[in-house]
Parts: C-alpha cells; structure tokens; sequence
C-alpha cells in the first residue's frame, strides 16, 4: 500500500516501549517484558502476569506478504467503530511505524485500558479515536504532533542502525495479541490487514500467556514461514 506518512522504525526493545507508553499516558504500573520463551515453562515462568497484551516481532518474508495479499483479496474492510466493535483496531497510514501501532492497539484494548492515567494525552486520544471508523481514526494518529514528537525521541534512543531515508522499507514487523475487554476474545491486530482476527474465546480467567492464547500464537509463527529471528514482548505489571 502507499503510505501517508513515514517514521523511522521503533527498536523491538522492551524499555523503549515502555518509556513511549508511559509519556503518552499509561500509568507506571504496567511496563513492556522480554518473553524470553514460549516452549520452555521455566523461562516462560519469568514473564509477569497477567499478561495484558502481546506484541511480535518477526522477519517478514515473501510467503507472509502473499498470505496477506490473498486474505486480503476475500476480506471485509472493517468499518465498526465505537460501542459496535469488540476490538478497538487501527489500520496503519504511517511507514515503518508498526511498532507504534502495536503499542496502540496493546493499550487501547483488555485491561490495560483501567491504567491510562485520565486527562492524559493517551486518555485524549483514545477517547478521539473511540468513536471513528478506521480511516478517520488514521487520521488523527498522522495529524497528532506531540504523539509524533513522542515517538521520535524514543525511537532515536534504540541502538540499532535506522534507515537515513524514513521512506526506506525495513525487514521486521509488529503484530499485537490482546483479549477484548468486551467479549474475551483473543485477537490479533495488524494494522497492514483489513481488519483484526478472531483467534476464538478465552476463559475468564485467561490471560495472553495462557496455553490456548499462546496456542494461537505458535500457529501465527508456523504461518509466517520463518525459523527464527521472533521476538515477543508481553505488557505486564511493571
């Protein structure tokens, strides 16, 4: 697709989206972990719980660009907004800026919206966004100044070499996982598709690091086509 607006890409690193989170808005209460796996129980064992919302990170490849291409071509673009969706999903407008996109949509769904701090430019532009359909709330994220501000002072922290040219694609991409606060399905939220994806019920007792949620999350892995370069962070208590 043709983009918008162009950002240079956010280091998948866990204190760098914590810090974003925090200065938009989001209380110090919750902060972004490394998983360090989801095979071996001990480690897995370390991530804090609960677990409110997922974010992948992962090497695209040919065969995930062509998945998406041919899911596209038999999707629904999603148009519900406001108190008729169950998932609050933006569509990417903005190069580069996936890593953004999943941090709005951790925060923006499941239990880590009771900690946004109210009067917040987050609680602002949440409440903006709420009640628009997607295009309009595109919008609205590429017209926000101090949400781009905010954005590149933290993503120019990372130590990876970033593109010179922000209008330079890079290899990497962000996919989010959280449970509606509404009906308790897991979805995942990829702003470069055409809407979320129903991944089915969790029990009310569930978190995104439970069996059946990361269940869901191994199958997304094989889908893509690649053995290794993944990495998952997981929105927790700080």
């Amino acid at each position: 697709m043709e983009y918008r607006k162009h950002y240079i890409p956010l280091e998948s690193n866990p204190q760098l989206f914590t810090q974003l989170t925090h200065e938009l808005g989001l209380s110090t209460a919750l902060a972004f972990h490394d998983v360090l796996s989801i095979e071996d129980a001990e480690l897995l064992a370390l991530a804090p719980r609960p677990a409110l919302a997922l974010i992948l990170v992962f090497p695209t490849s040919p065969t995930y660009e062509a998945d998406i291409a041919e899911e596209g071509r038999g999707a629904v673009e999603y148009t519900k907004c406001g108190e008729q969706e169950d998932i609050m999903w933006y569509k990417q407008t903005i190069n580069n800026a996936c890593g953004l996109y999943g941090i709005l949509h951790a925060i923006s769904n499941g239990g880590s919206r009771d900690f946004v701090i109210p009067s917040s430019h987050l609680a602002d532009l949440l409440a903006t966004c709420a009640p628009l359909q997607p295009l309009e709330r595109s919008a609205v994220l590429e017209e926000d100044e101090q949400l781009e501000a905010a954005y590149k002072t933290v993503a120019l922290q990372g130590d990876s070499e970033v593109p010179a040219n922000p209008e330079d694609e890079v290899d990497f991409h962000y996919v989010c996982f959280v449970k509606s606060h509404k009906n308790d399905h897991l979805y995942e939220l990829d702003g470069d598709k055409k809407g979320p994806v129903d991944w089915g019920l969790l029990s009310e007792v569930d978190d995104v690091l439970s069996e059946t949620a990361l269940s869901a999350v191994r199958t997304f892995i094989q889908r893509v086509g690649r053995d290794s370069g993944f990495s998952l962070l997981v929105l927790a208590p700080a």
